[in-house]
Order: structure tokens, then sequence, then C-alpha cells
């Protein structure tokens, strides 16, 4: 076990606060605080500095399906690095990423036979963009070039990607970005518009037919894509509900426009499935993906594509005019590799399915508070919305959300030993997205956890 001394601790400290720039983080938060430092992980758990305990209860960040400190997987990563650190994919290929290629592509639901490496998902998103406007360009549709996406969705940091992100917070310091992004509404249905608040197949086929709507108003010649996750992540965690991603698909094929799921986090195993579109029953055109594709042991991102999108490449002098250094990495593929061997012997999707209505269950047992307006999600990955009054669903204004998540709920939950989100890109919302070998035990420690401090919130309001 990794010890720090009371010296190493402090000179860490230091060297934290002068030199690294933390992501999305208020760095005057630590003028007077530590800055949270995790020197190690074990299964469900990581550790900090001092040593205490916190259950990993975002997975990282979406990312840790398998659980920490796994030796095999690192140890395949470090036999690869032995023998071929590194050599790029530009106009070359190594084992690695041919065996891996391979693996997603007979892993992928239809006929999305070609893996498109990356190294995050921000990059695979805007790889998606890039091949969708290429790919009508080569048939002889210039002018397709929009990209219309849900509200409050997450699609990453990069330009690109920012211009399909649905959060206008964190647009608004970067823009003029790239044109084409498009809204459309999310289908958050506890915030359902009230013509169709009673029914969620109804709420579904509306929410689906605004997809059509924008298509026109737009024109549907000048529309790409529809970016669009299985379980849309910021907002809390929304569910599809029935029927919504087949009546998208009718759309999308109606007007010639390509469907991407964007399964950065939904993929591998986050939703009981190698592919969150599985589970919902919908084929898309592309598959972006990252984090799960790894477990975090190393980084890797990529785009599944379906053989028709190919084709246009695979003859003549074409060529996707586009490329990353680092993708498809050998010592990347490699991990994953080993990372899905763990999934396969160990049956982490067969274990999310097994356990997704245990986990729901007990969160649901949360529904009793009065701070608790509702409990959403599938698989492994839950958003729980707070509210100010359960009865009118009233919400917190900026004020109070400010107050209650970055004043309180954040270092509180952390202090009790759990880590999770509390988010309000949308409602205050808190997520959960644990390890697929998280079981019941863990699903106790994380209702016991958030009942305590959830209560304490509420007496503070």
């Amino acid at each position: 076990m990794t010890t720090y001394s009371n010296q190493e601790i402090a000179e860490l400290q230091e060297a934290a606060k002068r030199h690294l720039w933390l992501h999305f983080t208020r760095m005057s938060s630590f003028e007077d605080a530590e800055v949270p430092t995790i020197v190690r992980g074990s299964g469900q758990y990581v550790y900090d500095q001092h040593g205490k305990r916190y259950l990993d209860g975002l997975a990282g960040l979406f990312v840790s399906q398998i659980g920490h400190g796994r030796a095999e997987v690192a140890e395949a990563g470090a036999r690869q690095a032995s023998e071929l650190a590194y050599f790029p994919l530009w106009s070359y290929a190594h084992p690695q990423a041919i065996a891996l290629a391979d693996r997603l592509a007979g892993l992928a639901p239809g006929d999305l036979n070609r893996v498109f490496f990356t190294t995050s998902g921000s990059e695979a998103v805007e790889s998606a963009w890039k091949l969708a406007k290429q790919y009508f360009k080569l048939g002889g549709q210039p002018g397709r070039y929009k990209v219309l996406s849900r509200s409050i969705a997450y699609h990453g940091t990069s330009m690109g990607a920012l211009a399909i992100t649905g959060l206008a917070d964190i647009k608004a310091p970067f823009e003029p970005l790239p044109p084409g992004g498009v809204r459309v509404p999310n289908t958050n249905f506890y915030r359902a518009p009230e013509f169709v608040a009673d029914d969620k197949a109804a709420f579904g086929q509306w929410a689906a037919d605004e997809i059509e709507r924008a298509i026109l108003r737009e024109g549907p010649d000048s529309v790409a894509a529809v970016y669009l996750e299985p379980l849309q992540n910021s907002g809390g965690c929304f569910p599809p509900p029935p029927g919504y991603f087949q009546r998208v698909r009718e759309i999308c094929d109606r007007y010639g426009v390509l469907l991407v799921s964007d399964e950065v986090i939904c993929a591998f195993g986050r939703l009981g499935y190698y592919f969150g579109s599985e589970r919902y029953g919908y084929q898309p055109d592309i598959i972006t993906f990252a984090k799960g594709v790894t477990s975090g042991y190393a980084p890797l991102g990529g785009m599944l594509v379906r053989d028709e999108l190919m084709e246009p490449f695979a003859r003549g002098q074409a060529s996707f005019l586009h490329g990353v250094t680092f993708a498809g990495h050998p010592v990347s593929c490699a991990v994953a590799m080993a990372n899905l061997d763990v999934f396969e012997k160990e049956d982490l999707l067969g274990n999310v399915r097994a356990n997704e209505g245990a986990f729901r269950a007990t969160l649901e047992k949360l529904n009793d508070l009065p701070i608790v307006g509702d409990v959403r999600g599938d698989g492994y990955f839950y958003g729980i919305e707070l509210v100010k009054d359960k009865a009118t669903r009233e919400t917190f204004d900026d004020d109070e959300s400010e107050r209650l998540l970055r004043g309180f709920l954040s270092p509180a939950l952390f202090d009790a030993g759990l880590i999770c989100r509390a988010d309000d890109r949308g409602d205050p919302v808190i997520q959960l997205s644990p390890p697929l070998t998280c079981g019941q035990e863990h699903f106790d420690e994380m209702e016991q956890i958030l009942r305590s401090v959830l209560t304490q919130a509420w007496s503070r309001l």
C-alpha cells in the first residue's frame, strides 16, 4: 500500500497548487484547502494521500468499468510497450490495432465494420462530424454540414464537439464556434411539456418528431447528422421513451441524415450491453466511443462506421483527410484487448443486467426524502434530481443551486467517502456511474451515504 509522510503530502500540495491546472475546476477553491489527491485504486475503491478510502461511485469519470488495480490489464500494456511502444496509423498498421478493430467490429451491431481510432471522446465526436461532411461532399451533397443534438447534451469540449454540445454556459467563452449546431428537445420525462406529461410514449413520439421538424426548418439538404446519446448524460441521465429511437431512425432514413450514437459513456457495459444502441434496439450509422473501451488503463477512443460510409473512401484517390498522432496507440490497443478479456471472463454485461434492478430499487429508497424529486436511469447509470418542492417539482434558483451543490453537497459527499457527481448543468442532480463489478453491498453504501448527506442538505435550506 502506498503511504505518504506528512512532508511528502506537503510537497505534493505545494507542487499541485503552484503548477497543476485542473479541468473544469475553480482553482481559487484550493487557496485554503487541500487539492484532493487520489494515489491508489483497488477494485471499487480509491484511496487518497492520507490513506482514506472512497467508493468510486462515478467509475472515475464514467470510465473504470472493470474497477481499479487490475494487474492483468496493466501487464498487457507493459508487454506491448516493451515490444512496440508506438507506431502511427498513418499509412501503416500494427497488430494490436488490427486485432482490436476486428474485435470491435464483431461486437458492434449491424454492419458497423470499420473502426477509426482516436485518443478521446471529443476527438471521436469531431471525427464523426468531419466524416459526415466529407462523405456528403464526395457524394455530391456539399451543402450538408449541420448537426442536430439535444438540449443540455454534452458531446465534448474541443471546438467542433463544443458546437454540437447543448450547454450554453460552457460554450459562451469560446464563441464563435464552427457553424452548424442545432438543438432539439431532450428526453427528460420528469420535465416533459404538460400536453405529454402523463404519457411516456406520446412524449417520446413528440420529442422524436421535433427532430423531423428541425430538419425541415433547417432544410433537409443542409443537415448531415443527428447526434444522440443512448441515455443522455448531462442534465442527469435521461433514458429514451418507448419507441423514440425507432422513430428517429425512420426520420433519418427519410431525409438521408446520418444517425450518430454518441456512446462515449454508454458503450462497454454501462447499460448492460457492449453498446447502448443494442439496449434500446436501434441501428446507428456511426458509434463514437472512448472511456470504457480501456476502463481508463490507457487513453483510447474512436468511431465505428457502417460499410456504406467507408465505400467512397475505398476507391480511386479519395482518402479521409483526418488523423491523430496517438490514435490506435499500440499500448492502448493492447490494454483494450485485455480489458475486453475481463468483460468476457467475468461476464460483466451479465452482472449489470442481473443487478441493475437491485441498484434501481436501492436508489429509489431515497424517494422518501423531501429533497429527492426523481430517480432515473438504466443499467449502472443513474441520476437523482433534487427539488425544493416534490409536489410542484419546483427547482432551485442559481444562487440556491450554487450553495447547495458547490457549497455543501460536493465536499460533503466526498468527505463522507463517496465519489459521485453533483451537477447543475440543467436542474440540480447527483449522478452515479459505478464500476460494473459492483453489487448490493456497494449499492447500500451509496444509498446510506447519500441519505445522510441529503438529509443534512435539506436541513440547511
